[in-house]
């Protein structure tokens, strides 16, 4: 019988690591997909970071574009108003 015994012991035992392991696996996989929904936020959060960084660059693009094209009219305006003031003078 105790023989019996003992091997009853050794399958409570097993039994218990088992279950134990089970618990620990079910954590695991829990803990996994906690980090995996924390890491996709943080990646979307980066990407949307991104995105405007890049649109701002390019709206400073355009400005810098917009820009040179104001001071281009600028002088465009400055020498028909010197060509005009001169013929005027002229005749």
């Amino acid at each position: 019988m105790a023989k019996k015994q003992h091997e009853g012991t050794a399958e409570k035992a097993f039994k218990n690591f088992g279950k134990k392991m089970d618990q620990f696996m079910a954590e695991l996989n829990e803990a996994g997909e906690k980090l995996g929904k924390e890491f996709e936020q943080k990646y979307q959060d980066l990407r949307q970071s991104a995105e405007k960084l890049k649109k701002e660059a390019n709206d400073k693009e355009r400005w810098k574009e917009v820009e040179a094209s104001l001071k281009k009219a600028g002088q465009e305006l400055e020498n028909a108003v010197k060509a005009a003031f001169r013929k005027k003078k002229d005749g």
